[in-house]
């Protein structure tokens, strides 16, 4: 099937709260053991920071497992982001041939779909490469993610962008939902974020609001 490439430049390609959701799958203990591309705990760190933001701007998410009796349940700082959500739990290994997966998909409304998942060059390239041949526009968070090897996580990124599918990191996501730092209450939320799970850039912003607490009042 021939398919009109989706926009890759312009606003139109941007993510937004209205147009996007997110998919996450497998983020469970027996996927995560054999991750060796990134630190399992930063991984994790990612995922939730992800999350959380999806929450915050109020982007539809689904979570999702593999056969959890045998990989485990969804980690509990993932898992409590959404404490009320149910996830998916499948057999299929490409999460784009369980029905109720493309069909909470096709419910959204949404015609972009960000993705991440474990493994990256299995449980995330083949439900990317799926949805865009069902018409999606798709993209794929790589820190949120993790490969067997770094090969196998380096191949699996090749893959999906020449499929058509656009690579994105957790802290783009973030700056592309808050889009304008003027967007104060939006922009308190991210912060809380990035407070919590920004490593390096949270020591500095703590930093910031330190010396702003510390400030002197300005003269009337």
């Amino acid at each position: 099937m021939s398919l009109a490439p989706f926009p890759k430049a312009g606003l139109e390609a941007m993510l937004t709260s209205d147009n996007c959701a997110l998919i996450l799958i497998d983020h469970q203990p027996f996927q995560a053991n054999g991750v060796k591309n990134i630190d399992v705990a930063l991984m994790i760190n990612n995922v939730v920071a992800l999350a959380k933001t999806a929450k915050a701007f109020g982007v539809p998410t689904l979570l999702t497992t593999v056969i959890k009796d045998r990989g485990g349940d969804i980690f509990k700082p993932l898992q409590d982001v959404f404490p009320e959500q149910v996830p998916i739990d499948r057999t299929a290994i490409n999460t784009w041939e369980d029905a109720s997966c493309v069909e909470w998909a096709r419910k959204t409304g949404k015609k972009k779909l960000v993705f991440a998942a474990l493994w990256t060059e299995v449980c995330l390239a083949f439900p990317v490469i799926h949805a865009l041949a069902d018409g999606y526009e798709v993209y794929f968070v790589t820190d949120a993610s993790g490969g067997t090897t770094q090969e196998s996580h380096e191949m699996g990124i090749q893959r999906m962008i020449q499929a058509g599918a656009v690579p994105l990191t957790t802290i783009v996501f973030m700056s592309e939902l808050q889009r304008d730092w003027a967007r104060t209450d939006d922009a308190a939320k991210t912060a809380k974020i990035i407070l919590e799970h920004g490593g390096a850039t949270a020591t500095a912003l703590a930093w910031e609001y330190q010396l702003l607490a510390g400030a002197p009042a300005k003269a009337a």
